[in-house]
Parts: C-alpha cells; structure tokens; sequence
C-alpha cells in the first residue's frame, strides 16, 4: 500500500498498534453477521417455521447442509483472493450477503425459496467470514496471536449468544417473519462499511512491523522447536512460512483436517436440533431457546480457557481435551431431559467448541506461518463444512425415521471421541532446508 494511502497516514496518527483496528473490525463482524446464519440461530426458528410451513425437520436442516457444499466449493478461492488482496472486500461482501438473505427470508413460504435464500447465506457464514476475520488477525498478530484469537471467539460467542435469545423474544412477541427481518436489517447497518475502510491484509503492506516487540520469539504454538515441553519455539526461530504444498506434505495438516470435520460436525448437528430435542424431552420453547443460548455464551469462557493454557500446554493436547468435551456433551444431551440437565449438557458443548474454535484457527497460523495461510485455511476449511454440513442433515433424517435424537446423537459422541485420539498425533510439523524448499 503506498505510503499516501490514508490507511497508511491513520496507522501512524494512532497512539497504539494498528493491528488492534484489525481485531475490532473482525471482532464486530464476528458479533453481527456471523451469527446471523450459524445453527445456534437457526435453531430459535426451527420448530415456529416447520410448523407454520408444513416441512420435515430433514428438509429444513438440509439447508444448513446445501450451503455448507457452496462453502466448500468458494473457500480455496476466497483463501487464495485473501493471501493477495487481503480479508476487506470479502468481509463486507459477506456480511452483506448475510443480511440480504435474511431480511428476504422473512417473505419465504416454499421450501425452494428458504434454500434460495438461506443456502447463500450458510455459504458466506461458513467460509468468507470465517476465513475472513481469523486470517485477517493472524497476519497482524504473532507473538499476542493466542489472546486476541480468545478475545475474537469472545465476541463470537456473545453474539451467538445473544442472537438465538433476541430472534426467540422477536418471534414470541411477534412472529419468525419478523425476527429474520430485523436481524437482517441490524447486520446490514453495521457489518458492511467498517470492513471496506479498515481491513488491511498485512502489517508489512502499510509499513508496520507485525504484532512488534519484542519480535525474537514467538510466543505461541509455532512449529520449529519445542520449550520445556510445550510447542513454543526456541529463542532466535523464525516464522514458519509453508506453501500449501508443503503443508499438504505433512501428517499433522490431514490430522487436523480429519479433527476439524469430525468436531464440527458434532457442534452443527447437536446445536441445530437441541432446542427441538429439549422440547420433545417436556421443556418450554423458552427454556429450550435458553439451552441454545448458553450453548453458545460457554463458547466465551471456553475460547479464553483454552487459548490461555497454550503457553504451558502442547495444543494437540488441547485440542483433544475440546474434543473429548463435545464428545461427552453430546452424550449428556442424549440422556438430558431436564433444565437443569439440558444447560449441564449445553454449556459443555458450547465450553468444548469454543475450544474447537480458537485452538485449530491458531494451530493452523501457528504450524504454518502467515504468508500462505490463506490458501492453506481455504483448502483445510472445506472440510470443517463438510462436517457441518453432515451434522445437521443426519440428526434431521434420522429424527424423521426414528422420531428420536438419541442414535445421531450416540454417532456423534463416538465420533467426537476417535478424533480426539487422533489429533494427540499432530505433532508440530518442521520447515524443510531452505535449499529443499520450493
């Protein structure tokens, strides 16, 4: 960026690191549009709109699935326009996205036209804004990369929290027509210009150093040495810096492929049909639309807890423990037929997935470095959406068939714990020679 740019001029009239603008963009971003399409929100209208509809809980969650397919198909080029162009233009188209399909989606009574619109929507939540904001604060932090990934998740999973309870009183007070219009009209306010004037893609572009003193360490996980038994470099290393062909060339990058699929899976099947399920085992709409919310508050104290033991703890260590928690979370929303048991069993998933969140996007920037994380992300992403794509699906046909939760519930329990046993394997991954390098 030349050096006349005003990005450029508003960096150097700050009393502190422009990086910090970056974080506050992606983390209001992360508030608004993300939740907008997530399965926490979706829930809240999953029981109004089949009812009112006339469509079958399988019909519905497929949509959550659809959209995850068009993710998968966008995100290795959204991961590629990232690395060169930076995160500004695909954050704000994005949230607009966002916001247009659920304000549409308010005037919606075929099934066709809610996929129409909601598919789109799916599409931008899972893989724009996702890679989006992340990638945009990994490249400007390094050594505080941890922290302010925790604090990102924070504003995740308040918004998560906050948007299933707003949507349920809007919809309680109103009706579903009206809470997805307004929502839609909230995020389009304020999810689209901030993005277009402040996201720069890296700190070298505008002249700054990254993430600055003191810069001979880095202080997180990166993957060239090891420190009192902890995935931290020695003094003195460098970035790592992998091309997406040399990440493919590692254990770890399937490892954690294989993790993030399996993981989410069980967060997006569990989180869309808990608040149905809650409401089959004798709980209020209410209550149920409480269970999703501290679902996704948990994700707050979870992301911090998590991220602040990653400088005493080797991350693929964490990473299982996340695992596990999901896991037995989704053992005790099988069995949960309570409130009391229902907020237990929801409060541990959103805890573990808040862990799934910020450990694997700072794994990820950690074992390969900045200057083609981009591409990596936008490779790997496809199969976390894979994984929320299945999720929903599955617990919705076999609601269908079965006219219970409780066997897609069992599957993903086992499934959550056999990826946790496998990511214990991903071991920091080593740069190759320089003269062996591409």
């Amino acid at each position: 960026m030349k050096e006349g740019s005003w990005r450029y001029r508003l960096s150097r009239s700050m009393p502190f690191y422009y990086g910090w603008v970056i974080f506050v963009v992606s983390a209001s971003t992360s508030f608004s549009s993300r939740p907008m399409m997530a399965v926490a929100t979706l829930a809240v209208f999953l029981v109004p709109m089949t009812e009112e509809l006339g469509w079958s809980r399988g019909v519905f969650a497929g949509a959550v699935s659809l959209g995850g397919v068009f993710a998968v198909a966008v995100s290795p080029a959204v991961g590629w326009w990232i690395d060169r162009h930076g995160s500004a233009l695909v954050v704000a188209l994005g949230g607009a996205i966002s916001g247009a399909c659920a304000l549409a989606i308010s005037v919606v009574s075929q099934a066709w036209t809610f996929y129409a619109l909601y598919v789109p929507g799916r599409m931008s939540f899972a893989s724009p804004l996702e890679l989006g904001t992340s990638t945009a604060v990994s490249n400007w932090f390094i050594r505080r990369r941890a922290l302010v990934l925790g604090l990102l998740n924070v504003t995740q999973g308040a918004g998560l929290a906050l948007m299933p309870l707003v949507a349920h009183l809007i919809i309680t007070l109103w009706d579903w027509r009206t809470a997805w219009a307004s929502l839609g009209i909230y995020t389009l306010s304020i999810a689209v210009l901030p993005a277009l004037l402040f996201l720069t893609r890296r700190p070298e572009d505008i002249g700054l150093d990254p993430d600055p003193e003191p810069r001979q360490t880095f202080g997180t996980n990166a993957a060239m040495a090891s420190v009192e038994g902890t995935d931290i470099p020695a003094k003195g290393e460098v970035e790592p810096g992998f091309t997406l062909r040399q990440a493919a060339n590692t254990r770890a990058f399937w490892m954690l492929a294989v993790f993030s699929g399996a993981g989410f899976m069980v967060q997006a099947g569990v989180s869309l049909h808990q608040a149905a399920h809650y409401i089959q085992q004798g709980l209020s709409s209410s209550e149920a639309a409480i269970t999703v919310s501290i679902f996704a508050l948990m994700q707050v104290p979870g992301g911090l807890f998590w991220s602040g033991l990653t400088h005493k703890v080797p991350i693929r260590y964490l990473l299982a423990l996340s695992g596990f928690s999901v896991g037995a979370a989704a053992l005790g929303t099988t069995v949960s037929n309570s409130l009391t048991e229902g907020l237990l069993s929801a409060g541990t998933l959103g805890f573990g997935v808040g862990g799934l969140h910020v450990l694997l996007r700072l794994t990820w920037a950690d074992y390969y470095g900045r200057p083609y994380l981009g591409r990596i992300r936008g490779v790997t992403l496809p199969v976390q959406i894979a994984g929320q794509a299945v999720g929903p699906v599955l617990a919705g046909f076999m609601y269908d068939s079965r006219e219970s939760y409780q066997l897609p519930f069992i599957i993903f329990a086992v499934a959550a714990f056999m990826a946790a046993l496998l990511v214990l394997n991903a071991t920091p991954p080593k740069m190759a020679a320089p003269e062996q390098r591409e």
